[in-house]
């Protein structure tokens, strides 16, 4: 497991940057309802979005412009309809601008981002391009509308198109900065196109010249996308090449990255150059450190490191606990890791659900289930991710009993199995030769409205020809009916 600075970097680096437009937590009054029944209602009944739009404007209801955050709720709940957010979208803004409020102000530019960030994010570019000529006009487009046009271009893999959406800004009479430039590099590195966010770099350096933080963006991408420490090591020699002097979150980057693949000697290197350069680690870098050196079996070092960290003015959290309880977890020293725990309390800090995962992933199925127990008096979970990582453990140690019991665990904390928890339980099961009882899950799974899988479909219609003499041949190919006669059919969730 990475040490925890992998995850707080990116929040860094690049979420701040690529954030999905989020509203307020959605508020299921009745206006709400109404509001997004209304829209759906003219979305599917009219013959296209001029009508639908016609058909909302000679309505009596309306959506009242002096309550927009009405709107922003109600593209939220509608981001998966790309065109009702979209209609949405037109009509808010119709109704705005002949309500008598103050010009277009009226309309908030989270509602006019939401409805760009969901038409990109359905692959809908026509209407995401539609929502920009409309702010366009209206005289309210940002530089926030087009760098989501970028991100979502990013995410869907359309390199070029996202890099000639940059290039576009000037047309729209959007400034096209370094600012931008870097959250277009930012958005092509969380898509894993990191080849290309240095390619750009570089080969627009004459417009944007190199700085450390552009190199750090690519620096971040091969340190915790990929975690490729020789690209790693090129970029690093690229920057001196480019004559950019490294800064702190350079090394902070570099420390991070080889702490996580085991380096110690690199790491404690690149610590002592920060340093010598003037740079002060931060709570990350002395976590990193901490974890490489628990992962290497050099605890008494990593427990002076702890306490140099108090001493430098930090404060120890839960992370720098974690980066000690997680390498001794995978090192099989779980006394250990419980007394590191039993101190990290005993100070008043509290075990996150990544602290507990640590454990189960060791645990036998006994304490496994008594560690669960924990988790829910402590209110640390367990979540969705917590059964689907049990499951998945219990299966490859070949002990498919236990991880129907993790299965059965799930309802008692009040989960329902999705998707991904019914095939690791049905593929298990299938690897492992019990196919009778995979078709027990596969028949609840579809019962309970999830997609066949042909794979499987093929695998279990194969079995029961294999064994229809077994199953005495009830039916052709139907799985469910040639079941029923041998199975009790398992209750559908509610």
């Amino acid at each position: 497991m990475a040490p925890p600075l992998s995850a707080a970097l990116r929040r860094h680096l690049l979420l701040p940057h690529l954030r999905s437009p989020l509203p307020p937590a959605p508020n299921d009054d009745g206006e709400l309802t109404s509001f997004v029944r209304h829209i759906s209602q003219a979305s599917s009944a009219a013959s296209s979005p001029k009508d639908a739009l016609d058909y909302l404007l000679s309505s009596s209801f309306r959506p009242s412009p002096a309550a927009p955050s009405l709107l922003v709720r109600a593209l939220w709940e509608l981001r998966r309809d790309p065109e009702a957010a979209a209609l949405a979208l037109r009509w808010g803004d119709e109704c705005s601008a002949t309500s008598g409020a103050e010009g277009t102000e009226s309309l908030p530019a989270e509602a006019w981002h939401l409805a760009v960030w969901a038409a990109g994010r359905a692959g809908r570019f026509d209407l995401a391009w539609a929502a920009v000529r409309w702010m366009l006009r209206r005289g309210v487009l940002t530089r926030r509308a087009m760098v989501i046009l970028m991100e979502r271009y990013a995410a869907a893999n359309e390199v070029n198109k996202a890099v000639k959406t940059f290039d576009a800004m000037e047309r729209f009479k959007v400034e096209a900065d370094q600012t931008v430039f870097y959250s277009l590099l930012r958005a092509l590195c969380k898509s894993k196109n990191i080849e290309d966010a240095e390619e750009l770099l570089l080969t627009r350096k004459k417009f944007f010249p190199l700085t450390a933080e552009g190199f750090n963006i690519v620096l971040d991408g091969w340190c915790n996308i990929f975690t490729d420490v020789a690209e790693v090591k090129r970029v690093w020699r690229e920057m001196s090449n480019c004559c950019i002097t490294p800064d702190g979150t350079s090394y902070t980057l570099m420390v991070c990255c080889f702490s996580k693949v085991g380096n110690l000697f690199d790491t404690l290197r690149l610590y002592d150059e920060m340093k010598k350069r003037g740079w002060t680690p931060g709570i990350g870098v002395y976590n990193s450190l901490v974890y490489v050196l628990t992962r290497e079996n050099c605890m008494k070092d990593a427990k002076n490191v702890l306490s140099k960290i108090a001493d430098e003015g930090l404060q120890p959290d839960v992370e720098t606990y974690n980066s000690i309880i997680v390498p001794l977890c995978e090192s099989y020293k779980l006394d250990e890791a419980r007394k590191i725990m039993e101190e990290m309390i005993m100070k008043g800090i509290i075990p996150t659900i990544s602290t507990y995962h640590a454990f189960l992933k060791q645990e036998g199925i006994d304490e496994t289930l008594q560690l669960l127990k924990k988790m829910k008096e402590d209110g640390c979970g367990p979540n969705s991710d917590t059964f689907l990582m049990l499951i998945d453990k219990f299966i490859q140690l070949n002990e498919s009993g236990n991880a129907l019991r993790v299965w059965n665990e799930m309802r008692r904390y009040d989960l329902r199995p999705a998707y991904v928890h019914y095939m690791a339980v049905i593929q298990g099961l299938v690897k492992h030769g019990c196919v009778p009882r995979a078709l027990e899950y596969y028949d609840e799974m579809k019962l309970n409205g999830f997609a066949s899988d042909p794979i499987l479909d093929k695998e279990f219609k194969t079995f029961l020809l294999a064994n229809r003499d077994h199953w005495r041949g009830a039916g052709k190919y139907n799985l469910i009916p040639q079941r029923a006669k041998h199975f009790t059919r398992r209750t559908r969730m509610p």
